[in-house]
């Protein structure tokens, strides 16, 4: 039986242990004070992010836990996960809800609630082909920013302890729409800062999240479907477990207004088609590598069940938004590689007014508004604002690949 667990730390990450286990160790005592019988929200806790999140914290066994997403069935996956899982404290007040935060029932919920000690939020459009016209644009924006800025307003109300909103390494220098809506989230909750403690983190990708090219082989081997993958983008990999205590340890440990990001070095980094080869002889097959996608669906379409060898196709990234490299921070940020083993923190970095993210917010609704708006409108209206924001429009999206 394939264990993707396992197959994450022997092909992947190259860690058979968290990253991250020698600061919870060494950060235990806190952790425990901060969490344990405290009030916890999670929003968008079904993700893959979300929900390794929620483990991380409830080994900490906090007193309640409200879980917030719109997928109902990754609710349910999560609740027979946790309850699954062998010494995981899982309180009385486990409470999952299929809504968006941004609903008026979560304001209520909220209220009655009177507020929790700590607030994470995980809603958010995270894949780059998010960004494939106007509409797409549009809902990007509305989702990672607009609706953001009326969570952070109902926090002030009851104030949290700690509030988390998850970045990405994508925010820094971004090159497309998804990681220049997550810059603008970072001015967006810091500029809170000064009303509760605000922190944030930039990661690496997370291996065989859901939605991600990675989780995508798994689908198309079921489906005796070709594998597709790029061979020239490069990047940086953390597991789904290493995801969430990234997370929580930035919510509880970070100071306000800091963002955290894991320590790999560049020899880290790794292509999606390495990957895939070493996940194609994994599954017990030699590659049969096919020149484009027409050749390698009309091979698998002729595979018989115990064919020794499989299709893949790789390609060169020509697609809007991809960039060749990650980065976690950029010149000017001041950060400190020394707090933690394995987190690096930007202590200090440039951020903008509240002011002047109004005025942004103000200039895309109008776009908004247009009958006839761009997806370039929108892309010189970010620029204004993020003006290292490096968009080049190649007139083709992910969704136009395998």
């Amino acid at each position: 039986m394939f264990n993707l667990d396992k197959f994450i730390a022997d092909s992947v990450t190259f860690r058979p242990v968290s990253m991250f286990a020698a600061d919870i160790e060494a950060n235990r005592e806190t952790l425990t004070r901060e969490i344990k019988g405290k009030k916890v929200c999670v929003i968008g806790g079904a993700g893959s992010i979300g929900s390794s999140f929620i483990k991380a914290v409830l080994r900490f066994e906090p007193g309640s836990v409200v879980v917030v997403d719109l997928n109902e069935n990754g609710l349910a996956e999560l609740v027979r996960d946790v309850r699954s899982t062998e010494g995981l404290y899982v309180p009385d007040e486990f409470r999952c809800y299929t809504l968006n935060f941004a609903d008026p029932i979560f304001e209520r919920i909220f209220r009655e609630e009177k507020g929790f000690d700590i607030v994470a939020n995980f809603s958010a459009h995270k894949h780059v082909r998010s960004e494939k016209d106007r509409y797409s644009v549009q809902a990007l924006i509305e989702n990672n920013d607009i609706k953001a800025k009326r969570l952070m307003d109902l926090l002030t109300v009851y104030p949290p302890r700690h509030f988390f909103c998850v970045s990405t390494d994508k925010a820094a220098n971004p090159v497309n729409i998804m990681g220049a809506s997550k810059r603008i989230m970072e001015d967006l909750v810091m500029a809170y800062n000064n009303k509760f403690k605000v922190t944030t983190a930039r990661f690496a990708n997370v291996a065989f999240s859901n939605g991600s090219l990675p989780d995508g082989w798994i689908h198309r081997l079921q489906k005796k479907q070709p594998l597709a993958a790029p061979s020239d983008v490069k990047r940086y990999f953390v597991s789904p477990e290493e995801s969430g205590q990234i997370c929580m340890l930035a919510c509880i440990l970070g100071k306000g207004g800091e963002v955290f990001f894991p320590k790999l070095g560049e020899d880290q980094m790794l292509t999606f088609s390495s990957i895939c080869d070493e996940f194609v002889r994994s599954e017990g097959f030699a590659k049969k590598e096919c020149a484009n996608d027409a050749e390698a669906k009309q091979y698998a379409a002729r595979m018989d069940y115990d064919n020794d060898t499989y299709p893949v196709v790789y390609f060169k990234s020509d697609t809007t938004g991809e960039k060749a490299y990650e980065e976690f921070y950029v010149p000017g940020e001041k950060i400190n590689m020394e707090r933690f083993k394995a987190l690096g923190v930007v202590e200090e970095t440039t951020r903008r007014s509240m002011s002047e993210i109004n005025a942004l917010f103000d200039k895309l609704e109008v776009i908004f508004h247009k009958d006839d708006f761009t997806k370039a409108m929108v892309v010189d209206a970010i620029k204004e604002f993020i003006p290292n924001f490096e968009h080049e429009e190649k007139g083709k999206n992910l969704d136009q690949k395998m």
